[in-house]
Parts: structure tokens; sequence; C-alpha cells
């Protein structure tokens, strides 16, 4: 098998409008794709990113495979907190920095700076 690319990111959540609000007014994914009461797609980046609330997506507030890529810790930390979003002090690897925050449901979500 040669996989060409990744499909789709899928996250379980309990209350879709407001995972949707919180992807999209927080984080600023852009909706795209599906949008229905049970499966939401947005794009990121051309990776399509999808919240659901069926039993196939696993247990809400369990996640925690999604890593964002950011150009500046400090200053995306800082413009999540005015947002109201909370996260973890950073901590530094060989070749990166690595927060962590939560959305609604506890799912896990890294913000990830490559060092240069």
């Amino acid at each position: 098998m040669i996989p060409s690319r990744v499909a789709f990111i899928m996250y379980p959540v309990t209350d879709m409008k407001r995972s949707v609000a919180f992807y999209h007014d927080a984080l600023g994914f852009e909706k795209s794709g599906l949008d229905n009461d049970f499966w939401v797609e947005f794009d990121v980046n051309g990776v399509t990113f999808g919240l659901g609330n069926f039993e196939q997506v696993g247990k809400p507030g369990t996640a925690q495979s999604l890593a964002i890529e950011v150009g500046d810790m400090a200053a995306t930390r800082a413009e999540l907190t005015g947002r109201g979003v909370e996260s973890t002090e950073p901590f530094e690897t060989a070749v990166c920095y690595i927060s962590i925050l939560r959305d609604p449901d506890g799912n896990s979500i890294a913000l990830h700076q490559a060092k240069t």
C-alpha cells in the first residue's frame, strides 16, 4: 500500500455547536466540506479536520493527536488567552516548543513551534 495523503483527522465532541464555535472563533479554523448535526469539517491549510458526535469517532475528552504549527508561540498563546483559551507553559525539546490546550470537551490540542 502506498497512501497518497491523510484523508482527515477527527475529534469526538458532545456539543457540535459549541465545538464548532471553539474551533472557528478561538482557533481560526475555516469550515469546509460536510456540515451537519453529527459531522462538521474544517480545512486547515489543506488538511481536513472533522468534529463528530457519533460512536465511531470515539469518546469525547480522549483525543490527543492534533498538533497545530505556529510561527510564534508567545504571540499565539497571548492571542488565545485574549479569547479565553488557556494553554500550558511551553516545554522545549531538541527540535521544537510545545504547549497544550484543551477544547470544550477536554480533547488535547498541541501548539507546536519548530525550531529554525
